[in-house]
């Protein structure tokens, strides 16, 4: 029986396994999004939401114990700079992952995690990110509809961040 034995083992060592998730939750807060493995998929997502609640906290303990799983000191500063803004009254959930395919050498199953957000979106994105079926403009109305709070992929590097925002 696996009682209290949290975390998948993914046939590595430990000092690999610990060494792979590292790397890939600094990709991961970095990019915003990564292609793995699902198994490997799951498991950062893990990782990754533990490093956010760490960002929201704030404080200097958190910072610490966050730098002692990203790799970058410029991703962990950012991501303490923007996680109360990108995820303050979230509770968790902060990753998302979603099934793609399959690789094409061994047949294994492929996701991709990506981090979300619920900000309010500007109006000139309203046409990326709109619901399922909604039109965007209707002639005959004549008017624009309001655009709905959704969900946006985040990156720190990525183009639309909440730093580039405001400058805007």
């Amino acid at each position: 029986m696996r009682h209290r034995k949290a975390g998948k083992k993914l046939n590595r060592t430990s000092s690999h396994r610990k060494a792979m998730f590292r790397n890939m939750v600094t990709s991961l807060l970095k990019y915003g999004s990564i292609k793995t493995t699902d198994a490997k998929a799951k498991e950062i997502r893990r990782w990754s939401d533990r490093i956010i609640t760490l960002a929201k906290r704030g404080d200097l303990h958190a910072r610490r114990q966050a730098l002692a799983i990203v790799r970058d000191k410029t991703v962990v500063r950012k991501l303490f700079e923007e996680a109360n803004e990108l995820y303050g009254d979230v509770p968790g959930g902060y990753t998302r992952v979603v099934k793609i395919d399959r690789r094409k050498g061994d047949a294994a199953p492929v996701s991709r995690v990506e981090l979300i957000s619920t900000r309010e979106k500007s109006k000139e994105s309203k046409g990326l990110f709109r619901n399922k079926g909604e039109k965007i403009f209707s002639k005959k109305e004549g008017k624009e509809p309001e655009v709905p709070e959704k969900e946006e992929r985040v990156g720190i590097d990525q183009p639309g961040s909440v730093e580039e925002e405001s400058k805007a």
